[in-house]
């Protein structure tokens, strides 16, 4: 019988298709700011953090899979278009993605990469005027949100967001 491993952390995609867990501590969590990264995230930078290919355990569906480079493979969701992953083939290490984790607060950054394509601008950041969302949405609006995001935790099952009516 198989001794069951830790779970250090677990993740999974905006709409809950796929969720993972992480049997082991993440290394070097880092934020990457080369191009392929802002747009393989749609974003100024990509938070991804590794694990032994060995130490990830898909525990509700699997990523679909794009091949961005002769040497990186990226795993996201299919339904939601999440990203989850960041697979250098060469090497016996898988990164996920730390927005994806149910904690990433837990998981700062030790590193960033990819400075190059780093926004010159980005060190003003913690400068500019802030809010919280609340505060930026009409009036009686928060009373009428409902979310269809998978909560941070797993769920035997999650109901998936309507179909649009278009």
């Amino acid at each position: 019988m198989q001794e069951a491993r830790r779970i250090f952390h677990a993740g999974g995609c905006q709409c809950g298709a796929v969720r993972y867990h992480l049997l082991a501590e993440i290394i070097k969590p880092s934020v990457c700011h080369c191009r392929m990264c802002q747009k393989a995230f749609g974003g100024y930078f990509a938070p991804l953090g590794s694990v032994r290919r060995s130490d990830i355990a898909w525990v509700r569906g699997a990523p679909a899979t794009f091949r961005s480079s002769t040497l990186v493979q990226r795993g996201f969701c299919a339904a939601c278009g999440t990203p989850l992953t960041y697979d250098y083939l060469e090497v016996d290490e898988i990164a996920v993605s730390l927005g994806s984790l149910d904690d990433p607060a837990a998981v700062p950054p030790v590193i960033e990469y990819g400075l190059e394509g780093r926004m010159p601008w980005f060190s003003r950041l913690g400068h500019l005027p802030a809010c919280v969302t609340e505060d930026d949405m009409p009036e009686g609006a928060m009373e009428r949100l409902v979310s269809f995001q998978h909560p941070d935790h797993d769920t035997a099952r999650w109901p998936a967001a309507p179909e649009s009516a278009s």
